[in-house]
């Protein structure tokens, strides 16, 4: 039989029985609608989600974003979870920062290739084996903003093709875009496209 969970309209009760049930959590602040908000270390993540689907009635997973700080954070990047309670209603909003490598720098100047290959590679563990609709949500937080969900069992690019070598959401990435060689096998041959500047009408995704 589950444990019940509070589920007062502000969620502050449910945020205070996960913080006593769960001592690794931490409160996470600054939620204008008010839900409960909890912080969860990364290698807690998995532990954490199989509680609340199995102990406490949150089977749902609404949602994944990505989240960027920017440079000089730390942790850098994070996923936001919102887990939703279909017998009450109660939403639950888990954030997760990754843990972070930042291969080093190699090759040539203008190498795109070698640039992509030096860009932080933050990474957390895949949700997919207990929330189904975590493969698609994780691909796509991966395909935006490169966090490496760990177990994921086909993480792949969503939005973007496979060989794009960027991560088009993270703060450091330009409004205009970089310019990149566009997939041979999507493209017709004499259609000569390629990447064009333009933050107003489409940003990183015009191509013409």
């Amino acid at each position: 039989m589950s444990d019940s969970a509070p589920t007062d309209a502000t969620g502050g009760a449910l945020q205070a029985e996960l913080l006593r049930r769960f001592p690794f959590l931490s409160a996470r602040g600054g939620a204008a609608d008010g839900a409960a908000a909890v912080n969860v270390p990364a290698e807690k993540l998995p532990e954490f989600a199989a509680a609340l689907r199995d102990a406490l009635g949150f089977g749902v997973l609404a949602d994944i974003a990505g989240f960027d700080a920017g440079t000089g954070a730390a942790p850098r990047f994070a996923a936001i979870y919102h887990f939703r309670n279909p017998a009450t209603g109660a939403v639950l909003r888990v954030a997760a920062g990754a843990n972070e490598a930042v291969p080093p720098a190699t090759g040539a100047a203008g190498d795109v290739g070698a640039a992509a290959a030096s860009e932080p590679s933050p990474t957390l563990p895949s949700l997919a084996a207990l929330f189904p609709p975590a493969d698609w949500l994780e691909r796509e937080v991966f395909d935006m903003f490169g966090i490496v969900f760990s177990g994921h069992p086909d993480l792949r690019r969503l939005l973007m093709w496979e060989d794009y070598p960027w991560h088009p959401l993270r703060k450091d990435f330009p409004l205009a875009g970089r310019e990149t060689p566009l997939p041979k096998s999507d493209q017709l041959p004499d259609a000569r496209t390629r990447i064009q500047a333009a933050p107003l009408n489409g940003g990183p995704f015009v191509a013409g």
